[in-house]
């Protein structure tokens, strides 16, 4: 399984992006799909996680950020709308399909003030 990423830039401070991740090389679909971000220095943090039966989102990004299927199975994208300095990072596509997990080559999210 393989997973592309892309959406990723630079915004200024207010503004929104939106990422797009797509899985393929599986004929089932992911029990479940998610947005994690990493800056330089610190721990990968899970952002949004989608699932069948729920969404769940990092407690920052409530109200702002929104994880969905991009129209299509195994899929997720993430609108990001009043971005802020805090949300500068490396945002990494995950899936996972039972005990097997998956990552995108993650994509660039830079915010100017």
């Amino acid at each position: 399984v393989q997973l592309q990423a892309s959406g990723g830039g630079l915004v200024q401070a207010g503004g929104s992006l939106r990422l797009s991740c797509a899985a393929s090389g599986s004929d089932r679909d992911m029990d479940g799909m998610a947005w994690y971000r990493q800056v330089l220095g610190k721990r990968r943090e899970l952002v949004a996680r989608l699932t069948e039966i729920s969404t769940e989102y990092k407690e920052s990004v409530k109200g702002r950020f929104t994880a969905s299927r991009d129209g299509a199975r195994n899929t997720i994208a993430l609108q990001m709308n009043s971005l802020t300095d805090e949300d500068a990072a490396v945002y990494y596509c995950h899936a996972w399909l039972g005990p097997a997990h998956y990552w995108g080559q993650g994509t660039l999210v830079t915010v100017s003030s």
